[in-house]
């Protein structure tokens, strides 16, 4: 029985990473949390001053801890933690899902191109990717930019997924239509492209769960839009559940190029029909008009999507089923589980 160790200031709660463990654990593997804590919603990515003698800290208590596991697995963030893994004596896998550069400079805009700390930010990322033994992003667009990032021969990757013990297959057809938006508010999910496409529809209800960055794009909101700032995790299954279709992420970014959201896999799970970007990253896992909708970032396309699944019912029950049938091929747990496990016995 492979023997695995999750190891670092990863962040707990975030699917990511309870993900990973659920499908190790699923699988057969024996998981143990090698855990110390700097990260939370509260100042994740803040890295100021009271940050970083924590985050120190942090990776001293974890250069002391004695691990027995017979690989090592970093979560994410897990950037500042390779230093650490590496003195375990232990192959290292790093789940490394994102670039804080490419995050905090190109997608969050806390740093501009070409400062110190956008040059330093850069430096961790290619010291971290290339000091992991076994390197996985969450999809091949995502893994191929990374390698030519960090000047490595190959990266692997392994679909995010959803938390299955939360997002059950259990969406209907609703009475009231009603187009989900579940995120953080920054700028990769195109908030302005969901409000513009709501303004172009208005008999039908947009309903936006979350708050962040963006959130002062919602002070002023058309009358078909609600807005809740949150919902507790567990019970995001039901707004899927009871939403007429599920809204992926429109932003400009290169990185929209490269990822497929959380929030795609989940409402692939309760069966909900998506409607997201069409990038490379969405054509690895989905199909227009089968899985999903997969549309121009505008807000034009957005609104005649929505309006389509409104309008289409039977339309929208296809691309549901699919949309399910489709995460039990390619991202269940069972699935994923042995794509990590497979992976993390090549290092023994």
């Amino acid at each position: 029985m492979t023997r695995v160790g999750y190891f670092g200031t990863w962040e707990r709660g975030y699917p990511r990473n309870e993900q990973v463990i659920s499908c190790l654990r699923g699988a057969g593997a024996t998981v143990e949390e090698i855990h110390e804590e700097v990260w939370s919603n509260e100042h994740k990515f803040a890295l100021g001053a009271r940050l970083l003698p924590r985050l120190a800290a942090a990776e001293l208590r974890l250069a002391r801890r004695r691990v027995t596991s017979d690989v090592v697995l970093v979560g994410y963030p897990g950037q500042f933690d390779l230093w650490a893994a590496k003195r375990t004596g232990k192959p290292v896998a790093f789940n490394a899902m994102l670039s804080l550069h490419e995050t905090l400079v190109d997608d969050r805009n806390r740093f501009s191109p070409g400062s110190m700390p956008s040059r330093a930010l850069a430096a961790v990322d290619r010291l971290a990717f290339r000091a992991a033994d076994l390197l996985v992003a969450d999809t091949a667009a995502n893994a191929s930019a990374m390698a030519e990032f960090a000047g490595l021969e190959h990266v692997e990757h392994v679909f995010v997924g959803a938390e299955e013990r939360l997002f059950q297959p259990s969406w209907q057809p609703p009475e009231r239509f009603v187009a989900l938006f579940v995120g953080k508010l920054i700028p990769l999910h195109g908030l302005e492209t969901i409000l513009a496409a709501a303004r172009l529809v208005p008999e039908i209800t947009f309903r936006i769960v979350g708050s962040g960055q963006q959130a002062a794009l919602l002070h002023e909101l058309p009358r078909n839009v609600e807005h809740l700032p949150w919902v507790d995790y567990s019970e995001l299954p039901r707004e899927y559940a009871r939403a007429g279709c599920a809204l992926g992420i429109f932003g400009t970014s290169r990185k929209v190029e490269r990822v497929i959201p959380n929030k795609a896999f989940q409402a692939l799970a309760v069966g909900t029909p998506l409607v997201t970007a069409d990038t490379p990253a969405a054509r690895e896992l989905l199909q227009h008009g089968d899985n999903a909708l997969l549309i121009d970032r505008s807000a034009e396309a957005l609104a005649a999507a929505v309006e389509l699944l409104a309008r289409d019912r039977a339309l929208a029950a296809r691309i549901a089923a699919s949309g399910r049938a489709t995460f039990e091929r390619a991202a269940s747990e069972a699935v994923l589980g042995r794509r990590w496990l497979g992976l993390l016995r090549s290092l023994e």
